[in-house]
C-alpha cells in the first residue's frame, strides 16, 4: 500500500521512533525518522513532509523550538507533540506554537495513527479508539487565554477571512477575539466560547469552523438546553430501529451528523449531569454508540461548546463535573459584552441595517441619524449584540423613510420595554383598520404566545389590505399609513409574498 503523505518522526528514543514508524508504515505513509532538532532540520532541508510528529525533549532543545523554527519559516507541515511531560502548561506552549494536537507517553498506537488521520484530512481508522490522553487543563485554559488573546492582526497581513469580517468591530477586543480564533481554526484542541447571552457565541463558533481546515465538512450547532432529558442520548448518539418505541429507521445522531467537521454544543452549562458523563466517555474515545447497538462507532469531530454561565463555579457546586469541564475548556474564547466595545456600535448597526434590507430585498439600507446613534450609545445593552438588532428591526418597521430618528427607537426618547414596544406594534395595527369589540373577559383566552398572537394578526391584516388593493403594495400600505418601505419591511418579516395570493 502507497500514500502521498510524507511523516517525519523526531525521537530520541530509537525503540520509541521505531515503534512510531512501523505503526504509520502500516498505514501506507512515507515515513522519515530523526534523533535531533539539528538531524530533522537537516531532513526539512532536503524535502516536505505533510506533518511532523515530534517528542517534547530531545538532545539539542525540545519540540516547541522545532514547532517556532517551522512556523518563522513558514513552513505548511501540521505538527503533533508527544510527550512524557504532560503538564498543562507544556499543552498550552505546544498549542500556541501552532501544535495541530498534543499527546501524552505512554501512547496509545490506535489514538497515534487516528490524531496523524485527522491531521492530515484522512477518515480515522476503523479500530482507532483515539482515546485523548492530555492532562486536565484547568489551569491551561487560563494561561491559554492570556497569552493567546494578546495576538493581534499584524500591519500588512492579508484581508481577513470572510467569516472574520463578520465579527465586526474594530476595538482591540474584537481584533483580540478574531486573531484567536484564526490562530487556533488550525488545531484539533478543543475551544470554549465564553459570553454573556446575545454576544454573538455562535457567530464565533461558526467563523472558527469556516477559517479551519474542515470549512468543507458540516457545522452542528446544538442548543443543549432545548433538548428533553430522555432524548438527549439518542439526539447526540443515534437510534437503531427498534431500540424504543417510534424508532422505525435507523437515525444519526449529532456527532456522525458532524463526521469531519465540527459540533457546536450551545449552552454546555445546561446539559443534565447524566448527559455529561455519556458526552465525556464520546469525547475521550472519540467512538459512539448508538442507542440499541452493541458496537461503537468512530467519530472524527471538533468540539466547540459555548456558554454563559461561569462553569468553573458550577463545577464547584456540583453541577457541572470536572473532568468535562477540563476537557472541553483548553482553549477559551471570551465574547466581550456590547458595553465593553461602545465603539464598535456604528460599525454594528451598520451591518444590522444592511442586513435587514437586503433580506427585506429594499436599496438603500436605512441609517441612523446622528441623534439616534447617540440615543443608542447611552443605552447599556443587557442583551448585547441580539438586543440591538431586535431594536433596529422594530425601529425600520416603525420609520417613516430611510432615516431612523430618536422617535423611531423608543417612546419620549428613551428607550421602552418590550410590553411598551408590543403596545406600539399592536396600536400601529389598529389604528387604521377597524377591530372588533374585545370579548368578555371569561369568554376570551388569552394567546400563550403573545408576539406569535401579534404577528398573526398583523399578517391577517396586511393580506386583507393586499387583496383589497389588488396586491398594489403602495396602495395597501396607504390605506395602513403605512410608506411603501414600511410595507415592504413589514412583509419581509411576516414572510408574505405577493406571489402566494396572485400577481401584483
Amino acid at each position: 500500500m502507497t500514500s502521498n503523505y510524507s511523516l517525519l518522526v523526531v525521537d530520541d528514543e530509537p525503540d520509541l521512533r521505531t515503534l512510531y514508524e512501523l505503526s504509520l508504515l502500516r498505514e501506507g505513509y512515507d515515513v522519515d525518522s530523526a534523533g535531533s532538532i539539528a538531524e530533522a532540520w537537516a531532513r526539512l532541508g532536503e524535502r516536505g513532509y505533510s506533518a511532523v510528529i515530534t517528542d517534547m525533549r530531545l538532545p539539542d532543545g525540545n519540540g516547541i523550538d522545532l514547532l517556532r523554527r517551522l512556523d518563522a519559516a513558514g513552513r505548511p507541515e501540521k505538527t503533533i507533540v508527544i510527550t512524557a511531560y504532560g503538564s498543562a502548561e507544556n499543552a498550552v506552549e505546544a498549542l500556541k506554537a501552532g501544535a495541530f494536537d498534543y499527546l501524552t507517553k505512554p501512547v496509545d498506537l490506535r489514538q497515534f495513527r487516528a490524531v496523524v488521520a485527522s491531521a492530515l484530512g484522512r477518515p480515522a481508522p476503523v479500530a482507532a479508539d483515539a482515546a485523548p490522553t492530555r492532562s486536565a487543563l484547568r489551569t491551561a485554559a487560563g494561561r491559554a487565554q492570556s497569552a493567546l488573546a494578546v495576538l493581534v492582526a499584524a500591519p500588512g497581513n492579508p484581508p481577513l477571512h470572510p467569516a472574520l469580517q463578520r465579527l465586526a468591530g474594530d476595538s482591540p477586543a474584537m481584533q483580540q477575539v478574531r486573531a484567536l480564533i484564526e490562530r487556533v481554526a488550525r488545531g484539533m484542541a478543543p475551544v470554549m466560547v465564553q459570553g454573556e447571552s446575545g454576544t454573538g457565541k455562535e457567530l464565533a463558533a461558526r467563523a472558527l469552523h469556516d477559517v479551519s481546515p474542515r470549512a468543507a465538512l458540516p457545522f452542528i450547532a446544538v442548543n443543549c438546553g432545548a433538548i428533553p432529558e430522555q432524548l438527549l442520548e439518542a439526539e447526540f448518539f443515534g437510534y437503531r430501529k427498534g431500540a424504543f418505541t417510534g424508532a422505525v429507521e435507523d437515525r444519526q445522531g449529532f456527532f456522525q451528523a458532524a463526521q469531519g467537521g465540527t459540533l457546536f454544543l450551545d449552552e454546555i452549562g445546561d446539559l443534565p449531569l447524566a448527559m455529561q458523563s455519556k458526552l465525556l466517555r464520546a469525547i475521550q474515545e472519540r467512538s459512539v454508540r448508538q442507542v440499541g447497538a452493541t458496537a461503537e462507532l468512530p467519530v472524527n469531530v471538533r468540539i466547540v461548546s459555548a456558554t454563559h454561565k461561569d462553569l468553573a463555579a458550577e463545577v464547584q457546586e456540583g453541577r457541572f463535573r470536572q473532568d468535562l469541564f477540563y476537557r472541553l475548556n483548553v482553549i477559551q474564547v471570551r465574547m466581550p459584552p456590547l458595553r465593553e466595545r461602545a465603539g464598535d456600535l456604528p460599525v454594528i448597526c451598520d451591518a444590522v441595517l444592511a442586513r435587514i434590507a437586503r433580506d427585506a430585498g429594499v436599496s438603500p439600507p436605512p441609517r441612523l441619524t446622528p441623534d439616534a446613534m447617540a440615543l443608542l450609545a447611552q443605552h447599556g445593552f443587557p442583551g448585547n449584540v441580539r438586543e440591538l438588532e431586535n431594536l433596529l428591526h422594530r425601529a425600520v418597521t416603525l420609520s417613516a423613510d430611510e432615516l431612523i430618528t430618536p422617535a423611531d427607537l423608543g417612546v419620549g426618547g428613551e428607550f421602552g420595554s418590550d410590553s411598551e414596544w408590543q403596545a406600539i406594534d399592536a396600536r400601529a395595527l389598529a389604528e387604521p383598520a377597524a377591530v372588533p369589540a374585545p370579548a368578555p373577559a371569561d369568554a376570551a383566552p388569552l394567546p400563550a404566545d403573545l408576539v406569535a398572537h401579534l404577528d398573526a394578526v398583523e399578517r391577517d391584516i396586511l393580506v386583507r389590505a393586499l387583496e383589497r388593493h389588488r396586491f398594489n403594495r403602495t396602495a395597501a400600505g396607504t390605506s395602513l399609513g403605512l410608506s411603501l418601505r414600511q410595507m415592504r419591511y413589514r412583509m419581509a418579516r411576516l414572510g408574505i409574498l405577493v406571489a402566494e395570493h396572485g400577481p401584483e
